[in-house]
């Protein structure tokens, strides 16, 4: 699954050797709605259903029954200055089907939306009152502007 070079000999002990894969994977949220046991990852362009199948069986020990992949084409952007025509990095999908008893929910992190948002905006309420009393408490100061009058 690794495309690295076996490690150079060094003398000493151990010899401690890490092999880490060269591929990627990222879970994305579904654009679509899917069935319930399927889950969709955005992978490196190199692997294949048969990597991906192994890397979630291996090292994750999910079940999965098939895996079917897609290339995304990057989008491709003109420039309007000069014209030379850029293009971002083209995206494998895998879409990994897991047996019908197993079910994925994609995690949600913000569960409290508002609640997060009151906090927020209390916190910001305490920082502009504690600067209120902050400019209240130097006004008078020497040196300050305004402590004088014109």
């Amino acid at each position: 699954m690794s495309t690295r070079w076996y490690p150079i000999y060094q003398r000493g002990n151990p010899q401690l050797r890490v092999f880490l894969p060269n591929f990627w994977m990222k879970l994305v949220r579904p654009t679509e709605e899917q069935p319930a046991n399927v889950v969709t990852f955005a992978v490196s362009t190199e692997m294949t259903k048969h990597d991906v199948k192994n890397y979630l069986e291996k090292i994750y020990k999910l079940p999965v029954v098939t895996v079917r992949t897609r290339i995304a084409l990057g989008e491709t952007k003109r420039d309007i200055t000069y014209g030379y025509v850029t293009k971002k990095d083209d995206v494998k999908y895998a879409y990994v089907t897991m047996p019908k008893t197993e079910a994925f929910t994609f995690p949600d992190i913000f569960v409290n939306k508002a609640e997060q948002q009151e906090k927020e905006e209390k916190s910001l309420d305490e920082s502009k009152a504690g600067f209120r009393k902050f400019l209240d408490r130097n006004k008078k100061r020497p040196g300050t502007p305004g402590w004088y009058s014109i």
